[in-house]
């Protein structure tokens, strides 16, 4: 019993420690980031965003995340098809939980070359065990806890708190940011009827 209780704490241990330094690598990468006062408000307070503001009609800036697993995944990975990014602050909170449940519902719906992702700066572990307890299986649900790639080059870091702010972008076929909406109050849902008839207009068009 004395080792199994030992080896466990080595194993949380290194855990933490892991875990700490992947988060201070991720803070000392936002340090040299463009800052904006946003439209978004947290409450009363309209929050500052870090990274350079996401333009429609332009190449969608690569980025790298990882899936529950720790494997990266980049924006290459989906060449060739259409993404919809459903970005929310943090996966456990009741909206964002709405959000991601909505959007898992919806990909039965749509074409093979569609793909819906939702993103957050949670860490894998959460994003796992959240998808399991609500079924979420039809979508991916990455973490940008890691490097913060995402976040920094869609200029969806939100200052001083680490999360992102709710959003939801359209990447047609070409890499090409087709619609974005991002939502004004952080604890507000998007307007997922909106977001979905883009889809469609995009993909007929």
């Amino acid at each position: 019993m004395f080792l199994n209780f030992q080896n466990s704490s080595k194993i949380l241990a290194a855990l933490c420690f892991s875990t700490f330094s992947l988060n201070s690598i991720a803070i000392d990468s936002t340090e040299k980031l463009t800052a904006r006062v946003s439209n978004v408000k947290a409450g009363e307070r309209q929050i500052v965003l870090l990274g350079n503001k996401l333009q429609t009609g332009q190449p969608a800036p690569p980025f790298k995340v990882v899936d529950n697993n720790f494997k990266s995944v980049s924006l290459a990975d989906y060449s060739g098809k259409t993404l919809l990014l459903s970005v929310v602050p943090s996966i456990d909170t009741g909206i964002c939980s709405l959000q991601t449940k909505r959007f898992n519902d919806e990909v039965s719906k749509l074409p093979a070359d569609v793909v819906l992702l939702t993103i957050s700066t949670d860490l894998p572990f959460a994003q796992k065990r959240f998808c399991q307890q609500e079924q979420v299986e039809a979508m991916a649900v990455l973490s940008d806890a890691v490097w913060r790639d995402f976040g920094s080059n869609y200029g969806l870091l939100i200052k001083d708190m680490g999360l992102l702010a709710r959003t939801i972008i359209i990447i047609d076929k070409n890499g090409v940011v087709a619609y974005q909406q991002m939502v004004p109050e952080l604890a507000q849902e998007p307007d997922y009827d909106a977001a979905l008839a883009a889809l469609q207009k995009i993909l007929a068009s």
